[in-house]
């Protein structure tokens, strides 16, 4: 299915960047007229999938995370955020809730479970040492 519209984005992985990346997400598919809960969904979603991508994919460095945004007919958006950090070996095991990587005690662990109840779909693509590709799709029901 070929969109109607698109953008993509890319910025570095410093945590400033997360707040820029929710409201260019969200200031992009303002178009469709969502209502407030929409909005905040995806932008709940897209600053966990950010957040993953600063906290665990580059841990050691600063690296540069991707975000390409999709509308098809029908109002169905889908945002694929990526990084070409260190990967997940794991992704069911990472997709548990409560389940972290950071040794620090500081996270919750939630985040892939917050993403998938913010969403319609989740979909989370990884290779150890290339990176992680997370995929979220919602469809705007509302009008304002």
């Amino acid at each position: 299915m070929k969109p109607i519209n698109e953008m993509k984005l890319s910025f570095d992985s410093r945590s400033c960047n997360e707040g820029f990346a929710r409201s260019a997400v969200a200031s992009f598919i303002a178009v469709l007229d969502p209502n407030m809960e929409e909005i905040s969904d995806i932008k709940t979603a897209v600053s966990e999938a950010v957040t993953n991508c600063i906290v665990h994919g580059y841990r050691d460095g600063i690296g540069i995370i991707y975000i390409h945004v999709k509308i098809f007919e029908g109002a169905k958006v889908s945002i694929v955020i990526k990084d070409k950090g260190c990967g997940i070996g794991d992704i069911k095991k990472a997709m548990e809730p409560l389940y972290t990587t950071c040794e620090t005690g500081e996270r919750a662990g939630l985040g892939f479970s917050i993403m998938d109840s913010f969403m319609d779909k989740l979909k989370v693509r990884s290779k150890p040492g290339k990176g992680t590709s997370v995929t979220l799709e919602k469809s705007i029901v509302s009008k304002g």
